[in-house]
């Protein structure tokens, strides 16, 4: 959530919230506290369901989310 860029929108002064790179994973609030709260939820939710769809995560921080295929060895 580091990652995170947030701003007040001049259309109704609500708050925008979105993580570079992560395509969909965006929110939009009253207050920056829900802004905050729905962007991690929306995180959380974009995760699951791209393991789910297997859909490659980017790797943020170090931070691998992918499955890993082993082989085996014969």
């Amino acid at each position: 959530m580091h990652r995170a860029i947030y701003k007040i929108l001049d259309d109704d002064g609500t708050f925008f919230g979105e993580i570079p790179g992560l395509q969909g994973v965006y929110a939009n609030a009253e207050t920056l506290e829900n802004c905050r709260d729905q962007l991690q939820e929306v995180l959380e939710g974009w995760i699951l369901l791209g393991l789910h769809l297997q859909h490659p995560i980017p790797v943020l921080d170090g931070i691998d989310l992918n499955p890993r295929i082993q082989q085996e060895v014969a």
